[in-house]
């Protein structure tokens, strides 16, 4: 029997999957407990309205990642931190400080969660940054971090 899934479901699908499910199952477990529908015509078309409607919004999330990335790989970041000799910090550079240096420099709110690091930083100089902007989407923010003496 095909069946509409409301709710994810272990071993059968996501939310709004279209699958198929044995009678029993359906009819016994999933029905009762509101996790699907069955995939009668008038389901399928609403189904199939609400996928392209996914689809639309999906294409648009996307465009407008690719927008955010193409900012981002055309920004250079510049970051003031108090150091001392040979370039090294007195703190370190955190995502937190990046996120407040694109959003003052390039005017783009972007999630500290979303900016990759794999340690602090904490020496001067040059780096490439990724941000993920997008599930599959990684933009290289070039950041340059200088030290200001006492």
């Amino acid at each position: 029997m095909k069946v509409i899934l409301k709710e994810n479901v272990k071993n059968l699908g996501k939310k709004g999957d279209l699958t198929e499910a044995s009678d029993g199952y359906a009819r016994n477990f999933l029905f009762p407990r509101d996790l699907a529908i069955e995939a009668t015509p008038e389901n399928l078309k609403e189904w199939e309205k609400e996928q392209a409607e996914k689809a639309a919004e999906e294409k648009q999330a996307r465009q407008e990642a690719e927008e955010v990335k193409n900012q981002l790989e055309k920004a250079k970041i510049t970051i003031q931190a108090k150091g001392g000799d040979g370039g090294r910090l007195f703190g370190a550079i955190t995502n937190k400080d990046i996120e407040k240096a694109i959003k003052d420099q390039v005017n783009l709110t972007i999630d500290r969660k979303k900016i990759e690091l794999k340690e602090n930083i904490k020496q001067a100089g040059s780096y490439s940054i990724d941000i993920r902007v997008y599930p599959e989407m990684v933009a290289k923010l070039s950041l340059d971090v200088k030290t200001q003496e006492k």
